[in-house]
């Protein structure tokens, strides 16, 4: 079975890297609205249904014209706040966002299982170096 790559899905074994701080190299609107929007259309829920979703979860109202202009190239002077990601990570059912920026900066983001995965392995190599040393 043939696995196809989703570039906002890293595979546990890759060590992620971060994006070089180079001039401009971290201006991410443009890539953070794409997202956004990306994660919207692939979305089975309507904006509304979302907007709704995020202002239940934040206490004050959200509307689909902000998710629009949150998401639209012409609309320079919108940006997407940051205090909102995890509410809108809850409305759409993802960490895709969450993923993205952590890879951007070099790190990794697991949930649940790989989680408790990752922990496990660690203290599995912690268990063989002390039997290593034991044993020495």
């Amino acid at each position: 079975m043939r696995r196809v790559h989703d570039p906002l899905t890293l595979d546990l074994f890759e060590v992620p890297v971060p994006r070089a701080a180079l001039p401009g190299a971290l201006d991410v609107g443009l890539t953070v609205r794409h997202l956004i929007s990306d994660l919207l259309k692939a979305s089975p829920k309507s904006r509304f249904e979302i907007a709704a979703r995020m202002s239940e979860l934040l206490g004050h109202e959200v509307s689909k014209h902000q998710l629009d202009a949150w998401t639209a190239e012409s609309r320079e002077g919108w940006r997407f706040p940051l205090e909102y990601l995890p509410a809108f990570e809850v409305a759409v059912e993802t960490h895709q966002v969450t993923t993205w920026l952590a890879d951007l900066r070099g790190c990794k983001v697991l949930v649940g299982k790989e989680a408790l995965e990752a922990e496990l392995g660690k203290l599995e190599r912690m268990r063989d170096a002390a039997g290593k040393r034991i044993k020495e």
